[in-house]
Parts: structure tokens; C-alpha cells; sequence
């Protein structure tokens, strides 16, 4: 079994990186199409994009402490809080933003145990949005709406702590 994974994985890494003849790879895209792309390909983008912002504003509270900033960064960054966050944003969304959410929520993936199928299929849309604002280079919106995530999170988790 683990045999045929190894080779069902090999021939996929095959396929994605091809020699160039030159000793190194040949790029197989010269542009990114938005049009044809799985909304788990901007989830992807999203999900890296939304944790590196959360690393880098967590900058603002603590610069020592890696292991704090190692546990609340997780946090914020997890389906549960994500779907929240995304609830709290909503209303800010135009039109077009909601249907990439909608596309993202509804893709087919399998959920994690830390969160229901809810939270995991809303915070799949939510970084679905973020991607897709991230690909198509509009940085001023995926900035709004990541700060917008933030400060929410930010400000639930400390009622949150304050109990």
C-alpha cells in the first residue's frame, strides 16, 4: 500500500516538475487564471496569506515570548475563529466577494477534528476570499478585510480570557 502511494505521488511530482533540458524546470503557467482555478487553490494562498498577517500584527502585542505568539497565532488562525471572523465581516462584503466565500465554503474538503464541518467549510471560504483578493493583486481590500479579521478576533479572544 505505502508502495503505491510513494508512486502515485512520484508521478505527480513528475508531472508538476518537468526538466527544462538545462538542469533546471520548466514553468508550466506564465500568468495566474482566477477563471479556471479551484477555489482550494485560493484557499491555499489564503490560508498562508491570512497566517503570516496574523504573525506579523501579533508583533504588535509581544516580541519575546515565541511560545505566546506560537499559541495565539494558531488560535486565530483556526477554522473556529476564522468562521467567526468571517460572520463579523460579512455584512462589509460586496457582492463578488460573498460568491468567492460561497464557492470556497462549498468546495469538497474534509474537515479537521478541532472544528465542526461548519466552522471548517466557512473558514475554507473565508480563506478562499483572501486568496483570491491576494492572486488578483487587490492588497488594499485583502488588507481591509484581514485587519477587519484581526481586530474582531483580537477583541473576542480577550472577553474570552477576561472571564
Amino acid at each position: 500500500m505505502n508502495f503505491l502511494k510513494f508512486n502515485r505521488l512520484k508521478s505527480i511530482v513528475d508531472s508538476v516538475f518537468v526538466p527544462d533540458g538545462s538542469g533546471g524546470v520548466m514553468q508550466k503557467y506564465d500568468s495566474i487564471d482566477m477563471r479556471g482555478m479551484s477555489p482550494l487553490v485560493s484557499a491555499y494562498i489564503g490560508d498562508a496569506y491570512y497566517n503570516l498577517y496574523v504573525r506579523s500584527r501579533l508583533l504588535s502585542y509581544e516580541q519575546h515570548k515565541v511560545n505566546v505568539l506560537n499559541r495565539y497565532g494558531a488560535q486565530m488562525v483556526s477554522a473556529v475563529w476564522q468562521s467567526r471572523a468571517y460572520e463579523a465581516i460579512e455584512p462589509t462584503l460586496t457582492d463578488e466577494e460573498r460568491d468567492i466565500f460561497r464557492r470556497g465554503r462549498n468546495a469538497h474538503s474534509h474537515a479537521p477534528r478541532a472544528a465542526s464541518f461548519a466552522e471548517y467549510h466557512a473558514s475554507t471560504g473565508f480563506e478562499a476570499l483572501l486568496g483570491e483578493l491576494y492572486l488578483s493583486e487587490r492588497f488594499d481590500r485583502l488588507n481591509e478585510l484581514c485587519e477587519a479579521s484581526f481586530q474582531y478576533i483580537s477583541k473576542e479572544m480577550a472577553k474570552k480570557h477576561k472571564k
